[in-house]
Order: structure tokens, then C-alpha cells, then sequence
């Protein structure tokens, strides 16, 4: 592979934009393709089974498009599908996802010990938190809760509002999350509104942000493997299945520029 290839990610819709932006301010010489399956959008209540036949054929229109990784940046999609990605792409590229760095990142801290863990129902009923931070750290304690309003929330653009802050409201005070110090934020959307959540908690516990996460992962694999470009060789490129407006405000905020969409419905 070509230290000049893109990274490509993907996610159901404007979330993994999120890790876009990070991996953009860690290493800005790369250049990325970026996926957004709003056709499909949202992932949490579709089926595994589902979620794996769009993680496949995303993967491969990623290819086409001559990525030396592609980056499952949608949480949902990363418990069901990256082991069928990754054995799918094989050699082709290098596959990650969003889940074992922020895994990583906490069960490496000793300032973790009671974490709750938001994400949509496809994430929270995987059950792949609890399982991954518990086989490494059994002494700690794993409080999941799906909140599945958030996703079509933030893709109907409705953040930073009163309408915002009640459904936030109405979640975090469920009593999974009470006596926790630490909040996976289990989906890419949920960066978006970490400063809601952070408040809401008064700014009391570590919010752990799994777009950051993935980001330094990869920097580091980058690093690790001599696969870092050495300067960006073209602007990045951002594809949707279904133009929706939000998605290019939302683009915007995070690459501080205007995002152009190009239409790919590739289930046509």
C-alpha cells in the first residue's frame, strides 16, 4: 500500500464525522473518504444481519476507491460487522473500528471503575462493551443504557436546544447511570452533544469520547506500520446514500469549510 491512499470511513450518517474531524486535527496530511448511509439511517434498529450486508458493500465501494483503511466509524456497525469487514477486505487494507480503542483507553485507567455506557439499542444489546471491559477488568462495574431518540435527534438537527437537553435529561437520569465516574459515549453521533452531557453531569465525571479514541488508534497504527502520508494529495471526499442538509452543516462545523456531498446509493 501507498503511504498516499486515502483512509475511508464510514457510519450511517453524520456521526462519524466525529472522527473525521479528530483524525483531520491529529494527522492532517491524510486524505479521506468519507461514507454516509443515511439511506439506511439509523443503524441501532436494523439487524445484525442487515448492518453486516451494508458494512460489506460500503467496504467495498471504499476499495474501489483505493483506501489503505477503512475506519468502521459507527459504533452499531463495529459490534456487528467489523470481524465480517475485516475478514472481507483481508489484505486489501487495514480494518479498524471505533470500539477497542475506546476499550483500550478504559481499562487503562485506574480513574474508571464505574462506567456507563450510552450508545443505540444494536450497540447496547450487543452486549460488546460490557463483555470487552469486563474480560480485561472484572473488577469493574458496566452500566449500559440505550438511548435511541439521540441519533435521529442530532440528524433532524436538533442540538444545542431546549428539545435537545430534555431528551438528554430524560435518559441520564435513568438510574443505570447513577454513582458512575465515567461515560462511554457509544456512538459516533454522541460527540456532537458531549458538552449537554458533560453539563448535565456537571461536568463531575470523565466523558469518554470514542471518535478521539479512534483517532489516536489509528495515528499510532499509522505510525507504527510506516503508513503515514507524508502530505495530502487531494481534498477529502464525503458520499452519502441520501442527501440530507444536515449532514453537510454538520460537515461544515467540523472541517470549518464547505462540505460538497456526492450522491452514491449503492444498492441501486
Amino acid at each position: 500500500m501507498e503511504t498516499s491512499q486515502p483512509i475511508g470511513l464510514f457510519d450511517s450518517g453524520i456521526g462519524g464525522l466525529t472522527v473525521a474531524g479528530a483524525i483531520k486535527t491529529l494527522l492532517p496530511n491524510e486524505r479521506m473518504i468519507y461514507f454516509g448511509d443515511t439511506a439506511h439511517l439509523p443503524y441501532g434498529d436494523k439487524s445484525a444481519d442487515a448492518i453486516r450486508a451494508y458494512s460489506k458493500r460500503i467496504a467495498e465501494f471504499l476499495l474501489e476507491k483505493n483506501c489503505k483503511v477503512i475506519m468502521i466509524a459507527c459504533n452499531t456497525a463495529s459490534a456487528a460487522a467489523y470481524d465480517i469487514v475485516r475478514d472481507y477486505v483481508g489484505n486489501r487494507a487495514l480494518v479498524m473500528n471505533v470500539i477497542d480503542p475506546t476499550v483500550d483507553l478504559v481499562c487503562d485507567s485506574e480513574n474508571s471503575r464505574n462506567v456507563g455506557v450510552i450508545g443505540t439499542k444494536g450497540t447496547v444489546n450487543s452486549g460488546t462493551y460490557s463483555k470487552k471491559i469486563l474480560e480485561r477488568r472484572p473488577d469493574y462495574k458496566v452500566s449500559p443504557l440505550a438511548t435511541p431518540l439521540l441519533v435521529p435527534m442530532i440528524e433532524e438537527g436538533f442540538i444545542f436546544d431546549d428539545i435537545s437537553n430534555a431528551i438528554i435529561r430524560a435518559y441520564l437520569s435513568n438510574d443505570a447511570m447513577k454513582d458512575i465516574d465515567s461515560l462511554i459515549l457509544g456512538c459516533t453521533h454522541y460527540p456532537i452533544i458531549k458538552n449537554q452531557i458533560r453539563k448535565y453531569f456537571n461536568f463531575n465525571i470523565k466523558v469518554i469520547d470514542s471518535s478521539l479514541a479512534a483517532a489516536n488508534c489509528l495515528k499510532d497504527t499509522l505510525i507504527e506500520k510506516n503508513m503515514l502520508a507524508h502530505k495530502q494529495t487531494g481534498k477529502h471526499e464525503f458520499y452519502v446514500s441520501d442527501y440530507t442538509e444536515m449532514f453537510e452543516k454538520i460537515g461544515e462545523m467540523f472541517f470549518e469549510e464547505p462540505v460538497k456531498l456526492q450522491l452514491a446509493n449503492l444498492w441501486e
